[in-house]
Order: C-alpha cells, then structure tokens, then sequence
C-alpha cells in the first residue's frame, strides 16, 4: 500500500480520500482519485503542485514501491 499526504490547502480537498491506496506511480493516484474526488484531482493537476515520494520531490511519472510515502505539495509563499 501506498501512503497519500495532502499539505496546505490541499488537505482542504482531501476531505474523506482513504489514506492509503494502490497505484504505480503518483500520476495513476490523480486519475484513481478523479473519479470520486474531482477537485482534488483537478488541484493536484496544477502545474505548481509538487509532488514528494519518501521526503523526495520527483516526477509525476516516478514509480513507487510497496510501502511508499506520497505527498502532495501545493505552492507556498513567504516573506
């Protein structure tokens, strides 16, 4: 199983997503979560949002492994 985190505002959207999920790369976790979550996915498509696997920023494309820690990273700003 894959383990999914939504930071900032994300979490806003990420209101009843399941925690945990099955999906070979980041990019499949937004299309699974399209269907039942669209806002979600539709913030998830913003070119700013990053996206980390195991405390790594990578690539939507990147592939996971069993075990996996996915989070989603909406843009910041600061002062």
């Amino acid at each position: 199983m894959i383990t999914l985190l939504f930071f900032g505002r994300l979490g806003d959207f990420a209101v009843g997503v399941p925690t945990t999920m099955e999906a070979s790369t980041p990019a499949e976790i937004r299309t699974l979560l399209a269907a039942d979550f669209p806002a979600l996915a539709k913030e998830l498509s913003e070119p700013q949002v990053l996206v980390s696997v195991n405390k790594m920023i990578v690539d939507w494309d990147q592939h996971l492994l069993k075990g996996s820690e996915v989070a989603f990273l909406p843009p910041v700003t600061g002062g």
